[in-house]
């Protein structure tokens, strides 16, 4: 490997030598920015401007726009996008589902996670104090900046430009968001949340069997309460167990 050169996997394309000695905060050009995610900009003022965070606005008077606007255009597209994708990639599942499962994957903390794979932090251009408490790191201005990205590329090359970028994306974590839509116990906790209810608590009330062969009985209450029981082979099986049982107790669907 060439030295102060390194490799990173794009999500759109195969490895990208990229420089690996630069300071932490050395902002990655809009032009760097796009051979490296493989993506094509005529206008790479559009692109700079969906990397520009409002705290640089304001200590740059010649950024006349930050990414606000290119963020609600973003997260419009996304949702169409993203609803499609679902639609289509699964064409067995119930609408409610469907819905649970696009939420998940446009929710701001899973687009920081996009961000975060495409090293998106480093080409955020930002204030000096924001620059300086580490927001090119936080969920929220990542999430954002990755919708304002969608945006610019939507309005630079259209619909079918941006379902290229962000499919393979989706496809990397299917798996991942559909174990996260279907664990009972996050939709046993978001309902008794959405019920102001309070948090679940789990208590394992039993074992039995020899220790090659052990089950466990685990209860789930809510403010002394219990709502469900399980058993599994182990504590975590139990408790999965436990958060369906509560979830049929309540009528959840």
């Amino acid at each position: 490997m060439t030295e102060g050169v390194g490799y990173w996997r794009s999500l759109s394309s195969g490895e990208v030598p990229v420089i690996s000695n630069l300071n932490a905060r050395d902002v990655e050009p809009a032009s760097d920015l796009t051979r490296r995610l493989g993506l094509t900009f005529s206008n790479l003022a559009l692109l700079t401007r969906a990397l520009t965070h409002r705290s640089y606005v304001n200590e740059h008077p010649e950024a006349l726009e930050d990414n606000e606007r290119l963020e609600f255009l973003g997260d419009a597209v996304l949702d169409f996008i993203v609803g499609a994708w679902v639609y289509h990639r699964f064409p067995e599942m119930r609408e409610g589902d469907l819905t649970k499962l696009r939420s998940a994957l446009v929710r701001n903390d899973q687009l920081a996670v996009f961000a975060r794979r495409l090293d998106l932090g480093r080409a955020i251009r930002l204030g000096r104090g924001e620059s300086s408490s580490g927001g090119y790191e936080r969920d929220t201005l990542l999430g954002s900046a990755f919708e304002a990205l969608i945006g610019a590329l939507y309005l630079e090359s259209g619909l079918r430009a941006v379902e290229a970028f962000v499919n393979p994306i989706l496809e990397e974590v299917r798996e991942s968001v559909l174990d996260a839509i279907h664990d009972p116990k996050s939709q046993f906790q978001e309902w008794a949340q959405s019920q102001k209810m309070g948090t679940p608590r789990y208590k394992t009330v039993n074992s039995m069997g020899p220790d090659h062969a052990r089950v466990f009985e685990v209860e789930v209450e809510i403010g002394g309460d219990v709502k469900g029981r399980g058993t599994g082979s182990s504590k975590a099986a139990a408790e999965h167990a436990a958060a369906q049982n509560a979830l049929d107790n309540s009528g959840v669907m």
